[in-house]
């Protein structure tokens, strides 16, 4: 079974990612996309390490920066579910359509 899956939305991300990069510098997007395949094994191994980010989600989400990306990702499921890949400068909040857990 595998340790993690990539929800159709988070493939689109990357695929984005690596376009947009590639434009100006193909090595730069192989680069980045072998860093965030490897934070994603190493997260699928260790999903405890990402963070859980108040201001942005409920529980459900954690992040993982990787460069100038975070991986959002549901630490609980098994596989691990990546759900998106989103440039850390974007409103992460409305993109994901969800509110933070109230206190």
């Amino acid at each position: 079974m595998k340790r993690f899956i990539l929800t159709p939305r988070a493939k689109q991300d990357v695929n984005d990612i690596w376009d947009y990069i590639a434009n100006d510098n193909i090595e730069a997007a192989d680069r980045v996309l072998d860093a965030l395949n490897n934070a994603v094994i190493k997260l699928a191994k260790n999903p405890g390490i990402g963070h859980w980010r108040a201001e942005l989600t409920d529980r459900r989400h954690r992040f993982l920066l990787v460069y100038s990306y975070l991986i959002v990702y549901r630490h609980e499921t098994k596989p691990l579910q990546i759900i998106r890949v989103l440039h850390a400068a974007r409103d992460v909040q409305s993109i994901l359509g969800t509110a933070p857990d109230e206190p």
